[in-house]
Order: structure tokens, then sequence, then C-alpha cells
């Protein structure tokens, strides 16, 4: 049975002298100081298949330590298994007992059960202590939008086909071993590969004598992949392994059906399809096209969050599809109000947030002043300010560009790397996690 937290610490336990070290070992008092946030992760711990006796593995309290010194320290699951097994100051932090040497694989499978609802909760109570502790104020906060992106590859049709024609027949040619089912079929993963490098590099004219072919070949695969599908139902294969194949190739389908359209309606039709309709991955089908003025492309996720004076990120939220800013505004004083019953004084936005609507409902809510860095269709009466309060605020939300930049910079929001939708949103709740928690640890020794 897993532990909640390590009962008593080693006598051998100590923290380098370095400013690393420092940092280390009063991140590690910070959150003794709070045991209500090792509460909120028992419940992704808790299995009904959970086996009484065997090794403990990693307590609750070492994951959550694990994790937040994976995203310190930027490294794969490899570099940390090897980084707690060698230096003395991370396993002292990580609270590991003597004999406890985590493999790659055990530090992900403890790590990866953290959701990211619960670590959004942690974020929330450790934000709630510090505003009863007056550590910090959310009088006035700046409020920006940026993208973090998904661990994929540039998307495109032909790419997308011959992924797709590579699963399903992978899938069929693994029934055997897993179903106990042999699914014959006509294997055209080298024939689609092939193609989709000639279009690649091919141009338009020749595109369009290469695609109807690359068509044929993933159409093929569709009618082989539901064939499999209706072969291994009838035959009555009931195994969890067997459930598990039927779930994933099902899945798979129907993302290459999507796929499958989107390229008839693109290259026959000559149809824009709208970016909410498209699918840019197969792997991770929750991807959005976000494009943000006249920058380039990028695939991920919009995050809309709002920092206050002293860099604290007091809200932030994983948004679905590329909508306006604009729209985004309201929530953040509504999160605010609910989460710590706080209006700010004074909030700053970017110019793309301006609207008549998003100045009368902050007025409405009580916020005194409601500025945008430009003023579109506003004036400075509108705003509720002068020109130089405007210029001073204007230059204090520029401060958070600096927040967003060490975000992605220093915890690795900019590009996720964990799998899935569920993964996405745990790595960037983990990243503002950590990235709020070690400056608690800054401004304290301040």
């Amino acid at each position: 049975m897993r532990e909640t937290r390590n009962a008593q610490c080693s006598i051998f336990d100590f923290y380098t002298e370095h400013p690393l070290g420092d940092q280390l070992k009063a991140l590690s008092d910070l959150i003794d100081s709070q045991p209500l946030l090792l509460s909120s992760l028992e419940e992704d711990f808790c299995r009904s298949d959970t086996q009484k006796t065997g090794a403990c593995g990693l307590s609750i309290e070492s994951a959550f330590r694990c994790l937040l010194l994976k995203q310190i320290l930027k490294v794969s699951y490899e570099k940390l298994s090897f980084h707690l097994c060698d230096s003395p100051t991370y396993r002292t932090f990580a609270r590991l007992e003597p004999d406890q040497y985590p493999s790659r694989s055990g530090l992900h499978s403890a790590i990866r059960r953290i959701k990211a609802e619960t670590l959004k909760q942690i974020f929330r109570q450790h934000l709630s202590w510090l505003i009863e502790n007056e550590e910090i104020s959310v009088e006035r906060l700046r409020i920006d939008s940026t993208v973090t992106e998904a661990n994929i590859a540039s998307p495109s049709d032909s790419q997308l086909l011959t992924d797709g024609i590579r699963v399903l027949s992978r899938l069929m040619s693994q029934s055997k071993d897993v179903t106990g089912i042999k699914i014959r079929f006509t294997d055209q993963r080298k024939k689609s590969k092939s193609l989709s490098y000639r279009i690649f590099n091919a141009k338009k004219a020749e595109k369009d004598e290469l695609y109807p072919k690359l068509l044929s070949y993933a159409s093929l695969v569709l009618k082989q992949s539901r064939r499999a599908i209706d072969q291994v139902r009838l035959k009555g294969a009931r195994s969890d392994s067997a459930l598990c194949w039927l779930e994933k190739i099902e899945h798979f389908l129907a993302l290459h059906i999507r796929v499958i359209d989107q390229t008839q309606r693109r290259v026959y039709d000559e149809e824009n399809v709208p970016a909410g309709e498209k699918i840019v991955s197969i792997f991770e089908p929750h991807t959005d096209i976000i494009v943000k003025g006249d920058r380039e492309v990028q695939y991920g996720h919009k995050v809309n969050l709002a920092t206050q004076q002293d860099g604290f990120i007091t809200y932030l939220n994983i948004e679905q599809g590329n909508p306006a800013d604009s729209t985004l505004f309201c929530s953040v004083l509504q999160s605010c109000e609910e989460d710590y019953a706080l209006l700010p004084n004074t909030v700053v936005a970017d110019g793309c947030y301006a609207s008549q609507q998003n100045v009368k409902v902050a007025k409405a809510s009580g916020v005194k002043r409601n500025v945008f860095s430009k003023p579109v269709g506003l004036t400075l009466t509108d705003m509720g300010v002068k020109r130089k309060t405007f210029d001073i605020l204007r230059e204090f939300r520029a401060g958070v560009e600096g927040n967003i930049s060490e975000l992605k910079r220093a915890y690795g929001a900019g590009k996720v790397m964990w799998k899935g939708e569920e993964g996405f949103n745990a790595f960037v709740w983990a990243s503002a996690l950590c990235y709020n928690l070690v400056r608690t640890v800054r401004f304290s020794s301040a």
C-alpha cells in the first residue's frame, strides 16, 4: 500500500551549499508548511486493484516532489532517474528511502497518476494560502494570452493519411497475439510511405495526380479495419486485451475517417476547411490550430493567464479552440472573485482584450481602473484614467511578457511533451504550480 508521506526524515539527509541546494531546501520547507497540498493528491493514487503485498513504491509525497524536481530541472524521466540515484541533494528533496532508487518507468508511472484537476486544485490552494497570509496582493492584475505547443510535427494531409494507414495496419498485424484471432489483410504501409514522401517533395500538378492513389490506399485500409473489427466481435473475443484492442482500433478508425474527409474536401473540392473541423494529428487529436495576428501558425492550445505585481500567476486557463481574447477577459474577474473572494482595483490587459462590454462588466464588478494597452475604440475617459496613469499602467502590463517567458523558458511550458489531452493539461498546470512555488521561495529569501 502506498504511503501518503514519509514518516521520518533520515539523519543522512543534507542539501549541498549551492544556490540550487538552498532553493530546494526552502521549497521543501514550504511544502511541509502546507500539509493540505498532499491530501489533495491521495485520490489520484487510490486504486481498487491495489495489492496489499509487494513493494510499496514511491510515497505520494515523493511522487509529488519528483514532479516538481522534473519541472525545475527540465529533464526526461531517464535523466531524473539518474539524478535521483546520483545526487544526495535531489534524494533528500524527493524524500526517498535509503534503499529506494526509482527507475524511469517507475517515475513515469507515479508522476503521471497526478491528474490535471488535482494540480489545478493545489495551485489554487497555494495561492489562497499566500493571499490569506498577506504574502501577495491581487490589487493589480495584468492579463495576456500565449500559446503552448503540442509535441507534433507540422501537419500535412499526406502524412496524416500515412499515419492512419500505419497505425491501423499495425493493430491488425498484432491481432493474433492480442486477441487470438488472425486478421488477413493487404499491407499498404510501404506503398503509402513511399507515396507520401513523393507528395511531400512534389509540385502541385504532380500532387494532384498522386493524392488519388494515396486516398485509395487509405480507403482500402479503412475497409480492412472495419472487417477486422467485425471479425473479432463475431468470434467473441472477450478478454481484457481484446477489448483494449477494439477500443484502440475504433479510436484510430474514427480519426482516420476524419482525415480522409478533410483531405477530399481540401484536395478535390478545394474547400477551405474551418480550423475547428480540422484534425492536425491522429496521436494528439485535441490539438488546436492557433493563429495570433500576423504571426506563424502554431499547434497546441491557447493559454489565458493573469499575474499580479510581484509576478505570481493568479489565473490560468487552457482554452479550447482559438477564441478571441476579448471573450476571455470577464472570466479572469469572475474566477478571482469565486476562488479568492476578492476583486482587483486595477486590471491591465493587452489591446486584443479591449471592448466596450468588458469595460462595462469590469466597472459593474467594482474594478476602479480597467486599462487596455491599446485602447481600441475606447477613450481614456471610458477606462477611467488619465494619460499619465495610462502610461504607467501600460508599462506595468509589459511585465506579464517576462512572466510568460519565464514560465516557458524555465519550466518547459513552451512545448508539452506528455501525451494526450489530460497529459497536456497536467503538464501546463505542473509548470504553473512550480513557477509559483519557486517564486514564493525566492521572495521569502530576498
